[in-house]
Order: structure tokens, then C-alpha cells, then sequence
């Protein structure tokens, strides 16, 4: 992995990013990060990297110039590689652990480009950035401590730099739960005591134990978090629904009719609101709206899950050729072998959480199934993490990306699929 941050202050950047463990991967030679000095590419005896903005206003912008020639000289020197430019930036996409795993797994170059004063020329960002990114909702002075963050964090995950892939795996976030609570010697301090478990030598009672940490930590400490986990295991499951005082609960299903339209409307609402707040740009700009689902109830393909008289989910299902799904950027597992797919999947809120969705997908395999199709596909958002555990939970392989095309917003889904038997 080699990582250029770009700016003004290169020297301030090196001294953080050469020492400890980074600075010894680099020795090793496993990762390589360059801070270059954008000043040294201007066009004037002056070294400017800056003017007053167009349309008056405070502070100066940084300008495009020295920007773009410090860009081209890195990846001169970088040559032909898997590349992403990326600009630091209070308005970009929030930047998490799954941002890391995606950046760590798919290039092996990143440009972060680090701006200051009130910002950077606009055209610079739309012609050479491939991306923003923000490391939350507040302003600094410039760009450099995201950009040393962001390359900490992809980093550390370069196959060389940690001992082993254990160092981080069990850590806070990865698996969308905080990391369970560590202790070392003393075995007693100030009248606290090490739990007795970590002390038993029984290494599957302290896992179990260690699981269920981290289920209670997210709970209280992090309750959006805990909101989207998607419990792996039936143990799993049953202590996420002891922790929220829930009760399994029992659905009907029945193929939607016109008359429910309003119903699945209602669910479909929640479920966009509900991907609002998390800032996932999936189910947004009016999709899905009534015209979509009059066609489902119309072809047969929608069903709706009720708890009582109540609206609890509903779910598409379709056996028809899905012409965006011959775009994949990948390669499905079946090929072109007739298959089944998943639409418009959305739990009610009051449903969430509790075991609904894992129920829903069941009855679309065991549907797809029984009708002689050999497996099913759906395809979901990035950011919709909770999805994505659930599909892989499930046994669902990524297969690649797709680019639909009849959706407001952001088009680019992730293709997953399920071999039937």
C-alpha cells in the first residue's frame, strides 16, 4: 500500500506518521507514505498557494494549479496502480471502519489531499478527486489530522504491519459492535477484581463471555450501533432480544393485493426514514413509490408480513430477468442460469431487530427454491451495513457492483447472491 498526503505542512505529517507502528512497517517495507509539499509545484517565484475567491467573502481558496501539479508528479511516481484520490473534506461521506476495509481492499495507492483557508478551487475537486471524505461533523483548519487518520486506519490493516489479522478483527467496529473490555496484572486493583472468567483457562466460556461484552458495551454505550446489529447466531439472538426486554414474535404472510397498497407504502416510508438517519443514501428521492409497488402487486410479486392486523414488512419477489443485474461489475455465481431476485425488503419500525428480516429472506429462498430456481440475488448499499450482515449471515456471496440506472441518487449497489439447494 502507498499512501501521498498532500500539504502545506509535510514535515508535522512525517513526524506522526514515520514513528511507532507505521514507521516500522515502512522499514519494512510493507506500506509507503510520502507527505509531499504542495508549495513546491506552484507556478510563481512566491511559492502562492492561495488567492481571494471569486464573488468576494472571507479568507483566500486554495487554488488548482499547484493542487494538480503536485498530483500528477506523485502518480507519475507511483506509476500504474489501483488508485483513489481523496480530498479531506467537512462535506464528504462520513468515514467509519467499513470506509477503511473498503479503501484497504480495493487500492493500493491513495492520494488524501489535505486543503486549507476556506477551502479548495472547486474545479480541482470535480476534475482529479475521485472522492471526499469527513471524519465528522465539525470544521478544522486544514486537512492534515483526517488524512493522518484515515491513513492510520487503512494501514494498520496491510497484511505486515500488525502481527496478526487478530489484532484488529476483534476490535470496536468491526463486526459493527464495540470491543469487549480488557484487562491486565494486577489481578486485583483498588478492590476491582479481574472477572473471574478471564481467569478460568476455558478459552470457549471466555469467548462466549467476550460476545456478549460486546453486545452489552454497544448497547449502552452505543445505541445506534446496537439498532442495526444483525445478531449471527441463535445465542446471539436471543440475548440481543433479552437485552431489548423483546419476545420472539410470530408473522403472517399473504401475497399483497391493491388494497395494501397504503400498507406497504407505510412500510416502505419507515424504512427511508429510518436509512435517512443514518445517512444512507439508499430508499431516498421518492423510491420506492406507489408506481413500483402497483406493479409488484400487479405481477404477483409482493408480499406483506403482518404482526396481528399490523403491517410488519414487506418484500418483493420476483423470477424474472433483471436486465441491470447483466451489468455487474463481477461475476455472479450461477452465470446466466435462471435465478430469482429480492426488491423493496423493509421492516416496519417497531419490527426491527426482531428477527423479521431474517424471516423474510427464508421465504423468498424457500419461494425460489420450490419453483425450481437455483439460487437468489439482491443487491444493497455500501452503507447499509446491517443489510450486508445479514446477507452474509445468511450465506450470501458478494458477487460485484452494479449501476442501476431507474433510481434517484446513488446508483451504485453491491450484487449479492445464494446458491439454493
Amino acid at each position: 500500500m502507498r499512501i501521498d498526503i498532500l500539504t502545506l505542512f509535510p514535515d508535522a505529517v512525517d513526524a506522526m506518521m514515520s514513528s511507532s507502528i507505521l514507521g516500522r512497517a515502512e522499514k519494512k517495507g510493507v506500506i509507503e507514505i510520502n507527505c509531499v509539499q504542495i508549495r513546491d509545484f506552484t507556478a510563481n517565484r512566491q511559492q502562492q498557494v492561495d488567492d481571494y475567491p471569486y464573488g468576494g467573502g472571507w479568507g483566500c481558496v486554495m487554488m488548482a494549479q499547484p493542487l494538480k501539479a503536485c498530483l500528477d508528479h506523485v502518480t507519475a511516481q507511483a506509476g500504474e496502480r489501483k488508485r483513489r484520490v481523496i480530498y479531506m473534506s467537512p462535506q464528504g461521506k462520513r468515514f467509519d471502519q467499513a470506509e477503511a476495509r473498503r479503501l484497504v481492499s480495493g487500492y493500493d495507492h491513495l492520494v488524501l489531499v489535505c486543503g486549507h483557508y476556506e477551502g479548495v478551487d472547486e474545479r480541482f475537486i470535480r476534475q482529479c478527486c475521485d472522492e471526499e471524505l469527513s471524519i465528522g461533523d465539525f470544521v478544522l483548519t486544514g486537512g492534515e489530522i483526517p488524512a493522518m487518520a484515515i491513513a492510520d486506519s487503512v494501514c494498520r490493516m496491510v497484511p505486515g504491519v500488525l502481527s496478526d489479522p487478530e489484532c484488529y478483527i476483534g476490535e470496536s467496529h468491526w463486526d459493527g459492535l464495540l470491543e469487549y473490555p480488557q484487562y491486565t496484572r494486577p489481578e486485583v486493583w483498588e478492590g476491582m477484581a479481574v472477572p473471574e472468567i478471564l481467569r478460568s483457562g476455558d478459552h470457549a466460556e471466555v469467548d462466549a463471555w467476550r460476545r456478549e461484552q460486546q453486545l452489552i458495551r454497544t448497547q449502552e454505550k452505543r445505541p445506534d450501533m446496537f439498532a442495526q446489529y444483525v445478531p449471527r447466531t441463535k445465542a446471539e439472538e436471543d440475548l440481543v432480544l433479552r437485552l431489548t426486554g423483546r419476545e420472539r414474535l410470530r408473522y403472517d404472510c399473504r401475497r399483497a393485493e391493491a388494497a395494501d397498497l397504503d400498507a406497504l407504502l407505510t412500510v416502505a416510508g419507515q424504512a427511508s426514514a429510518y436509512l435517512r438517519s443514518q445517512g444512507i443514501d439508499q430508499w431516498q428521492n421518492g423510491y420506492p413509490n406507489e408506481t413500483f409497488f402497483a406493479r409488484d402487486i400487479e405481477e404477483g410479486g409482493a408480499w406483506l408480513f403482518t404482526h396481528g392486523d399490523t403491517p410488519a414488512g414487506c418484500i418483493t419477489i420476483r423470477h424474472e430477468h433483471e436486465e441491470p443485474y447483466d451489468r455487474l461489475f463481477g461475476q455472479w455465481l450461477t452465470g446466466d442460469s435462471p435465478y430469482g431476485t429480492v426488491h423493496r425488503f423493509a421492516a416496519a419500525d417497531a419490527y426491527r431487530g426482531r428477527g423479521l428480516a431474517d424471516e423474510m429472506l427464508q421465504f423468498a429462498e424457500d419461494i425460489t427454491c420450490g419453483m425450481g430456481y437455483g439460487s437468489l440475488r439482491v443487491d444493497t448499499h455500501e452503507q447499509n451495513a446491517a443489510m450486508r450482515r445479514l446477507l452474509e449471515k445468511r450465506g450470501y456471496v458478494r458477487c460485484g457492483l452494479l449501476w442501476i440506472e431507474n433510481i434517484v441518487g446513488d446508483k451504485l449497489r453491491i450484487g449479492y447472491e445464494k446458491i439454493l439447494t
